[in-house]
């Protein structure tokens, strides 16, 4: 782990906070089932919908499951960024140099998304309260969600 380098410090860029996050997930949430609804539906017909069974089988799991967590660590670590947060601007960097996230970092963060849904959301709303503007699932994976500034608040700066 690094210790904080202020060459690292970003006055040009900001953490981005809860609601840009927010809309950022609605986002990917909408581009995740334009895809996945469809070869559900084309696989299993529209009983899928009203089936209670979690699981229907191999596609189920590589449609709903597999494609969604794959593409969007991939999307991490190619591009630093989904759909949604190409929208809103912002980029997940690694916490401590600023840089890309590494496929390990990706795959932390993913599944601390797991961890941040339990108790209400609260690691999701964490994200409101940090400093750094990190959710439980940022501080697993020691990520920060930044973009470019376009307004006044405080500098990023990468520490470790």
């Amino acid at each position: 782990m690094t210790t904080q380098n202020p060459a690292m410090e970003r006055p040009d860029m900001e953490y981005v906070g809860f609601w840009p996050r927010v809309g950022a997930s609605i986002i990917d949430a909408i581009v995740v089932a334009a895809v996945t609804f469809p070869l559900l539906t084309m696989n299993y017909g529209m009983v899928y919908w009203t089936d209670q069974t979690f699981i229907r089988g191999p596609a189920d799991f590589l449609i709903a499951h597999l494609f969604p967590a794959v593409a969007t660590i991939g999307l991490w670590v190619w591009l630093g960024q989904t759909p949604g947060k190409m929208a809103i601007g912002a980029r997940v960097v690694d916490a401590n140099t600023g840089q890309g996230v590494s496929i390990g970092r990706a795959i932390i963060r993913y599944l601390g998304y797991f961890v941040s849904l339990l108790v209400l959301f609260l690691g999701y709303a964490w994200v409101g309260v940090d400093p750094r503007k990190q959710g439980w699932h940022d501080h697993m994976a020691r990520t920060v969600v930044v973009r470019m500034r376009s307004r006044e608040p405080e500098p990023v700066v990468f520490s470790g």
